[in-house]
């Protein structure tokens, strides 16, 4: 109807009620003297799937790094569930439901491939997270392989691994930093229906990629960083009309 305001549309009244898992305002961060993040702002509503765009150097992984207290100093807020986690540590932080699947993986090369999995313990109250039956329906390459010691796994198995490793927590927000790299097609493509599987589960994913093939039809919304900054955002609704402006500032 010609009469309603875009404020009060049916869409903007629906995103104002959405319940939030990540709120981040005015964050900085900085590693020992070098000013990293600068006055990032962005939020992402719980269930949804959420990409970090942006060139090598721009401050997606600080991003991640910052929301789980492994930088130096930080400076504003970052609100997970509602709560402020600024000034937490970072075993705190994962108690508040934060799963954080860094680049490097972290598998421990002496260890099972189970024995791996086992490790963590839970960091949630009211989500005992994923059985180890679960997790072997969702990655049966693990299934196969676990008795096999991590330096025997294959890239993708070891990038399987440390996903399934913070899905057994109960941790909800799942932080992944660039898991489609250097790995096989086919590998990229479990890693796909993974997340999908996962979003359809209710989990709230926040990516890093330079993978833009892999992360387009997976995400709901898409911030890319340059500098420190927040200086685009869009819905994937709006991914077509965004191409130029992303040719611009990711060459993709």
């Amino acid at each position: 109807m010609d009469g309603i305001r875009e404020a009060d549309s049916p869409a903007r009244h629906e995103e104002k009620t959405m319940e939030k898992a990540l709120e981040i305002s005015n964050l900085h961060a900085w590693y020992g003297e070098s000013h990293i993040l600068h006055d990032v702002n962005f939020s992402v509503n719980k269930g949804e799937v959420v990409t970090l765009l942006g060139r090598n150097g721009a401050g997606r992984t600080t991003t991640l790094r910052a929301i789980m207290g492994l930088t130096g100093t930080r400076k504003g807020s970052i609100k997970i569930n509602g709560v402020e986690a600024i000034d937490m540590p970072t075993h705190r932080i994962a108690h508040l439901g934060v799963g954080y699947c860094p680049e490097e993986r972290g598998i421990f090369s002496s260890l099972s491939a189970e024995e791996n999995l086992m490790l963590p313990p839970h960091v949630s109250k009211t989500d005992k997270g994923m059985s180890i039956a679960e997790i072997y329906e969702m990655f049966p390459n693990l299934a196969e392989r676990r008795s096999s010691q991590g330096t025997r796994l294959s890239g993708g198995e070891q990038q399987m691994l440390a996903v399934a490793r913070i899905l057994r927590t109960g941790a909800r927000l799942l932080l992944l930093d660039e898991i489609s790299e250097g790995l096989a097609p086919v590998i990229v493509q479990a890693l796909a229906r993974m997340i999908l599987s996962l979003k359809a589960k209710g989990y709230t994913i926040v990516m890093v990629e330079q993978n833009f093939r892999f992360a387009a039809p997976l995400a709901d919304k898409f911030f890319v960083v340059e500098h420190g900054q927040i200086v685009e955002s869009f819905a994937s609704s709006e991914l077509q009309a965004k191409m130029s402006v992303l040719n611009e500032l990711l060459g993709v």
